[in-house]
C-alpha cells in the first residue's frame, strides 16, 4: 500500500522533491482512512441489496473524492502552510484508497482533482477489467473448500457485492444474490471457496413422464388402515406390492414424517389434507426456507400426484396411499415449469435433516448435465459436492432418501455416452464413465428405484443396472403392461385442479373424477420412475412405523431382503424391447 501511494504521488508531479513529509504523511492517513471506511461502506451497501455493485461503486467513490476535497480545504484553511500540490496528493490517496476497498483498478496517472471533480457532479466511473458488471439479479451457489462456513467467507462475499440468501454452515455451501455477472470468478478467488457457479446454469429440472415424450422413536405400529376407497379398486399397483395385506397390519404412525422433496403438494385436497404437516412443509425455492402448506402448494401437480402414492388418506375418498397414517410434508424445490434449482435442492435436502424427517422421496434429477463426472466441468463438479454434501448431511441424520432411476432406459452400471447434455442449451454428444453418476439417484446412501408394469416386467422405459438398482416399483408401461386390471398400464394418483383451459390439468382421457365430495376430487394416470419410487417410499415410512426409528442402511437391507425376487426377461420377452434401446448409446436393452 506504502509504495502505491508513494507512486502515485510521484505520477502527479514533475518535482517530486518538493513534497515535505508532513505531504507524505498526510497523504498516507488519508489513504489508510479511505481504505477503512470504503471497506464498511462497501459492506453496508451491499447489504441492503438495493442497489446494483456498479450503482454503489458510482456512490462510494463520489463520496470518497467529495469528502477527499473537503479535508483538503478545510486542511489549507487550518494549515496555510500546506502547498496546493499536497492537497492534490492528499486527494489522489484518499481516492486510490476508495478504488483499492471497492476492489477496481486506478487508472495509471490518472488527475485526482479532474477525476474527482467529474465524480462529485454525477458521472459513473468507466467500466474496467476489475469493475463489477452489473446484470439483472442473479442467485449463485458458493461452495467452500470445509463443511463449514466462516464469518470471515460471508464478509468477504458481501464485500464482493453479494447479498446472503441462506448460509448452511453444516455443509459449507452459500447461497448469494448479486447483480454482478463475474461475481463467480471472483468469489473463487477466496482461499476458502472451492468453487461457485450462478444458480442458472446449475438446474435441477423434472424429468417429464412418459405421458408428455419430527422423526419417530419407537415402533410398535400404529393403527391397521382399509382399501375401500371410492377409487380403490383402480390401484392395481397397490394391489402389486400387497399393501391391502401390509395395512391391516399398520397403516403407519402419525409420529413418522415423510417428506416430499417435488414442486410441493396441494394441501387442499381432500385425499391428502387429513396428513398434511403444515409446520414442516417448506418452499425451498429461493434457497432459504419458507416454512408452511401454503408456501409449499403445488402449482406443477407432479408433487400432489407422487405425495398420493406415499400418504393418500384412508377416508372413503379416491385412493389410499401406501403409507394412509403417516404426515406428508410437501419441501416445495421444484417451480411450476419443473426446474430444480441447486440452491432449492440444497436447502430441502438441510431442510429434511434439520427437521428430524424419516424418510424423503425425490422424483427429479439434475440438468443441465444427465451425467455429472467427477473430471467433468466446473458446474458438474460443483453440483455433485454442493449436493452430494446436504444429502450427506440428512442422511447422516438418519433420514432415508428415496429416488428415481430415470426414464432414458440406459444400463445406468455400464454408462458409455451422454448425447443429450448440456439440455439447456445445444447438446454435445460425449463419452462418458462409471465414475459419472445421475443425481441424486446416484448419490452414496441414496435408494434407487426402477419401473415394472402390471406384468412385473421392468417398464420399457426405465434405467436398469446391476449394482444400481437397489429395488423396482410399479411405476406403469402403455405400450406392453396394459392388463384388465391396468386399464391403461399407468399409476392413478391424486392431482390437483386446475381452471378449465390450463395446460397443467391432467389429459381429460387420463382423469379420475370422485364426486362424492364438492368440489369432486381430481385424479389422474401417469407412467415413470417418478411414480414407482413413490411406492418405496411409502414402504419405509410403514417400516420405520412397525419396528421404530431405523437408520438408512437398515431401511435399505430390510428392503432388499423382503422384495420379491423378478425373474430375468426371457428371449421373448426381450424382443419386446428392441424399439426402445437406450436413449444415451443405442445400446439394446
Amino acid at each position: 500500500m506504502i509504495t502505491l501511494l508513494l507512486r502515485i504521488i510521484w505520477w502527479t508531479s514533475p518535482h517530486a522533491e518538493r513534497f515535505s513529509k508532513r505531504a507524505a504523511l498526510l497523504a498516507f492517513a488519508f489513504f489508510v482512512g479511505g481504505y477503512g471506511v470504503t471497506l464498511w461502506a462497501r459492506g453496508a451497501l451491499s447489504n441492503s441489496g438495493t442497489l446494483s455493485p456498479d450503482a454503489q461503486l458510482s456512490i462510494a467513490v463520489c463520496a470518497f473524492a467529495a469528502a477527499a476535497l473537503a479535508v483538503g480545504f478545510l486542511v489549507t484553511h487550518l494549515f496555510g502552510g500546506v502547498r496546493i500540490r499536497e492537497l492534490d496528493a492528499a486527494s489522489i490517496a484518499f481516492t486510490a484508497a476508495a478504488f483499492f476497498g471497492l476492489r477496481a483498478r486506478v487508472v495509471a496517472r490518472f488527475s485526482a482533482l479532474a477525476g474527482a471533480a467529474a465524480l462529485v457532479v454525477g458521472l459513473a466511473p468507466a467500466t474496467s477489467t476489475g469493475a463489477f458488471a452489473a446484470t439483472a439479479p442473479q442467485t449463485f451457489i458458493v461452495l467452500a473448500k470445509q463443511e463449514t462456513v466462516s464469518a470471515q467467507l460471508l464478509s468477504r462475499l458481501q464485500l464482493q457485492g453479494a447479498t446472503i440468501v441462506a448460509s448452511y454452515d453444516a455443509i459449507g455451501v452459500v447461497v448469494v444474490k448479486t447483480g454482478d455477472a463475474q461475481f463467480a470468478g471472483r468469489a473463487q478467488k477466496n482461499l476458502d471457496v472451492e468453487g461457485a457457479a450462478s444458480a442458472n446454469a446449475l438446474t435441477f429440472r423434472l424429468k417429464p413422464t412418459i405421458e408428455n415424450n419430527g422423526g419417530d422413536q419407537g415402533g410398535n405400529g400404529g393403527k391397521p388402515a382399509s382399501d375401500s376407497d371410492t377409487l380403490s379398486a383402480l390401484q392395481w399397483d397397490m394391489k402389486q406390492i400387497k399393501t391391502p395385506e401390509a395395512h391391516a397390519i399398520t397403516g403407519g404412525r402419525r409420529s413418522v414424517l415423510v417428506g416430499d422433496i417435488d414442486t410441493g403438494l396441494d394441501y387442499t385436497h381432500p385425499d391428502l389434507a387429513p396428513n398434511v404437516d403444515d409446520a414442516n412443509s417448506v418452499n425451498c425455492l429461493s434457497g432459504s426456507p419458507v416454512p408452511g402448506k401454503v408456501a409449499a402448494m403445488d402449482v406443477n401437480g407432479h408433487g400432489t400426484h407422487t405425495a398420493g402414492t406415499i400418504a393418500a388418506a384412508a377416508n372413503g375418498i379416491g385412493i389410499v396411499g401406501v403409507a394412509p397414517n403417516v404426515r406428508i410434508a410437501g419441501i416445495k424445490t421444484g417451480d411450476s415449469a419443473g426446474f430444480f434449482f441447486p440452491q432449492a435442492v440444497v436447502c430441502a435436502f438441510m431442510w429434511a435433516g434439520s427437521h428430524h424427517f424419516n424418510v424423503t422421496n425425490n422424483s427429479y434429477f439434475a440438468d443441465p448435465y444427465y451425467y455429472n463426472c467427477p473430471n467433468g466441468t466446473a458446474q458438474e463438479r460443483l453440483i455433485l459436492k454442493a449436493e452430494g454434501r446436504a444429502i450427506a448431511y440428512a442422511t447422516r441424520k438418519g433420514v432415508t432418501n428415496v429416488a428415481a432411476a430415470g426414464n432414458f432406459s440406459d444400463d445406468m452400471a455400464n454408462p458409455t455416452q451422454d448425447r443429450q447434455s448440456p439440455d439447456d442449451t445445444t447438446p454435445v454428444t460425449r463419452p462418458v464413465t462409471k465414475d459419472c453418476l445421475v443425481i441424486p439417484a446416484q448419490m452414496p446412501g441414496v435408494i434407487v428405484v426402477s419401473a415394472t408394469g402390471n406384468k412385473r416386467m421392468k417398464s420399457y422405459y426405465s434405467n436398469y443396472g446391476m449394482d444400481v438398482i437397489e429395488v423396482a416399483a410399479p411405476g406403469g408401461d402403455r405400450r406392453f403392461q396394459v392388463t384388465p386390471q391396468a386399464v391403461n398400464g399407468r399409476v392413478l394418483s391424486t392431482f390437483p385442479t386446475f381452471p378449465t383451459g390450463d395446460p397443467r390439468n391432467c389429459p381429460a382421457s387420463l382423469r379420475v373424477l370422485d364426486s362424492s365430495v364438492t368440489p369432486a376430487a381430481v385424479y389422474c394416470y401417469l407412467q415413470g420412475t417418478s411414480m414407482a419410487s413413490p411406492h418405496v417410499t411409502g414402504l419405509a415410512a410403514l417400516m420405520i412405523s412397525q419396528f421404530g426409528e431405523m437408520s438408512p442402511s437398515d431401511v435399505l437391507q430390510l428392503l432388499e431382503r423382503t422384495a420379491d425376487p423378478i425373474a430375468c426377461p426371457t428371449a421373448a420377452q426381450l424382443v419386446q424391447y428392441a424399439n426402445f434401446p437406450s436413449v444415451n448409446n443405442d445400446a439394446p436393452q
